[in-house]
């Protein structure tokens, strides 16, 4: 194979679970988190793997805080000065399809998180018997995330449209800081796009969607529609190796309602830029992907502000893909 095919073929590996959209980050709305996860699509978001199976992990850190006179609804209660540490990880299967649907390739993701946040934080009204400053932690499995993604290709262009669904059937306990599952049902929908040169190695990514929120029946909360977008500039130096920077963008479009939102519309707004670093070996015959991101938050409104990151390796499942045509 030519290293232009070599390096289109490894980077469509790589890819292929770049469409993942897994739960678990702090955005605004209930607990400050909305269940798609702000950096997990950068480098080539736009294309989809070749027909097969692939499994992904991919450990997820996130430090943040909430300082001042600022409020954040958390598990029913109403806190400040919080103070989040989140590590958990995110097991990913994606399978596509050999047949041919509307012109491109569709693909079927399933996603189960584990781990766990904790929370120091300050009560604004604690209840009798309870400690107006509180920490709690927790290690438990969280809400599955089942999606679909349909993806085209054309030269140098590949684009995919995204649909996932969060499953409210994790580990979730009302009043308690640190949950890990949100309690609630939740749709989004992603459009995202790569313009890939494999002559220069220059990746040009870029995706954008909407996340759409059910109400969490054990707190009368129901979170806004959210709007979310992230880029990526990215350099492939040779098949193996790549570096680039990357960022991304979130704002809720609607309030948030319902009996459980007690302050108000709590609108949320924030953005991130940081790096990637991306390394593709082989163990045995069959290729790994193995990637680090890293983004630094800024701006934040109605939520924390801090620092976040992955730890991603993906491969495919029996007989290696064939590149992208």
């Amino acid at each position: 194979m030519s290293v232009v095919r070599r390096l289109l073929s490894a980077s469509a590996i790589v890819a292929g679970l770049g469409c993942v959209v897994a739960p678990l980050t702090a955005n605004a709305a209930e607990n400050g988190a909305g269940f798609y996860l702000l950096g997990a699509r950068g480098p080539m978001a736009g294309l989809l793997a070749p027909p097969g199976t692939y499994v992904q992990n991919d450990t997820y850190f996130y430090f943040g805080e909430l300082k001042g006179n600022k409020q954040l609804p958390l598990g029913g209660e109403i806190v400040g000065e919080v103070d989040a540490k989140i590590v958990a990880d995110f097991l990913t299967g994606l399978w596509v399809l050999p047949e041919e649907v509307l012109g491109g390739n569709l693909g079927f993701t399933a996603i189960v998180p584990f781990g766990g946040p904790n929370v120091d934080a300050t009560l604004s009204a604690p209840r009798a018997g309870r400690s107006a400053s509180v920490s709690d932690s927790i290690f438990t499995v969280g809400d599955p995330v089942l999606g679909a993604t349909l993806g085209w290709h054309n030269g140098d262009f590949h684009w995919t449209a995204n649909a996932s669904v969060n499953v409210p059937i994790g580990d979730y306990q009302k009043g308690e800081l640190a949950n890990l599952s949100f309690n609630r049902w939740a749709g989004d929908f992603t459009l995202a796009g790569t313009w890939f040169n494999p002559e220069t190695g220059l990746d040009l990514s870029g995706a954008a969607g909407f996340t759409f929120n059910g109400e969490n029946p054990a707190t009368d909360y129901r979170t806004g529609t959210e709007f979310h977008a992230e880029w990526a500039v990215t350099q492939h130096f040779n098949p193996q190796f790549s570096a680039g920077l990357a960022g991304y963008f979130y704002q809720q479009v609607t309030g948030d309602s319902g009996a459980g939102a007690r302050l108000g519309s709590f609108k949320g707004r924030i953005a991130a830029i940081g790096g990637t670093v991306g390394y593709n070996f082989k163990m045995a015959e069959t290729p790994v992907s193995l990637t680090l991101k890293v983004f630094q938050e800024f701006g934040a409104k109605n939520r924390p502000e801090g620092t976040a990151g992955f730890v991603t390796i993906a491969f495919p499942i029996g007989t290696p893909p064939a590149q992208v045509k």
